[in-house]
């Protein structure tokens, strides 16, 4: 099971670690606070952006509805949330199409995730409170798996891989300060998580690179990092099957700010500088 997950991973991922997946933020949707972009012009940036990864070589990309503050929880995101992400990733993937894309939906609208990546062709979707539950920015957010895998088998999603948060960023822990970061992604693995995401405490916090590798030598799935990682530290984190990266490629390294192609290419001429570097034992192959 475990080998066939890894396996799995790499039919999508061409590196056997330090992928790179670019994070496209859409503009507000409509119906949230700040929403101010007719939905051509939420496709159309979109577009560019998934542009930009194409032509810098990103291994993966992902949408997300970041600009919707203050999120919606759970089952309170609404149609026209989910029909224009589906709208939006189905016009990036016709961009990206020999590559891996996928969607989260803020926040922790993980079937909603998973009905727009069926619609839009997707590869992956992320998705938060899989296991244990954390008191996030909305509120309780509670376990998901059962459900969430369920639907997925109801829905004929089985080749949409579900990578999965544990001890998610912008959340409190504190109901499950007994039960350490490995401990969660070995439920996540028992659950069949198809990958565990490690986070800083917040978007743009790099996560600690010890709990990485101890992740990493405690489970047998992808792990990917889903924070803070920027051209300095990547070498840090390339042992990682993927690593999200969105802020660092913004201007001002701020995730509110467009892509800035200087930055975008510095990242990736430091990757391409160390991939070819063997990565620590710690990794699972």
């Amino acid at each position: 099971m475990a080998s066939s997950v890894l396996e799995r991973f790499w039919c999508h991922f061409k590196h056997k670690t330090g992928n790179v997946i670019g994070m496209i933020h859409l503009k507000a949707t409509p119906g949230s606070p700040r929403s101010s972009h007719t939905v051509n012009e939420i496709v159309q940036i979109a577009c560019r952006e998934a542009q930009l990864y194409k032509e810098a070589d990103l291994d993966g990309i992902m949408v997300e509805n970041m600009h919707d503050v203050p999120y919606l929880h759970t089952s309170q995101v609404g149609p026209e949330v989910t029909s224009v992400m589906s709208v939006v990733c189905r016009e990036v993937k016709k961009i990206f199409p020999n590559k891996p894309v996928g969607v989260q939906v803020l926040a922790g609208a993980n079937r909603e995730a998973l009905a727009v990546a069926k619609a839009a062709g997707l590869q992956f979707i992320r998705a938060e409170g899989f296991v244990f539950s954390h008191v996030a920015d909305e509120g309780l957010m509670n376990a998901c798996a059962g459900n969430i895998m369920r639907y997925r088998r109801q829905i004929d999603a089985q080749d949409i891989m579900i990578f999965t948060d544990i001890k998610k960023k912008h959340s409190a822990h504190a109901i499950t300060a007994d039960v350490d970061i490995v401990n969660t992604a070995h439920a996540a693995e028992f659950f069949l998580s198809d990958g565990v995401v490690v986070t800083g405490g917040a978007t743009g916090q790099a996560a600690s690179v010890a709990e990485v590798k101890a992740v990493l030598g405690g489970i047998t799935i992808p792990v990917l990092v889903g924070s803070g990682v920027t051209s300095e530290n990547y070498h840090l984190y390339r042992q990682a099957h993927a690593l999200i990266v969105g802020s660092d490629f913004k201007y001002s390294g701020q995730w509110q700010e467009d892509i800035d192609p200087a930055r975008l290419k510095v990242f990736m001429e430091e990757v391409k500088k160390v991939r070819h570097i063997p990565v620590e034992s710690t990794m699972i192959m």
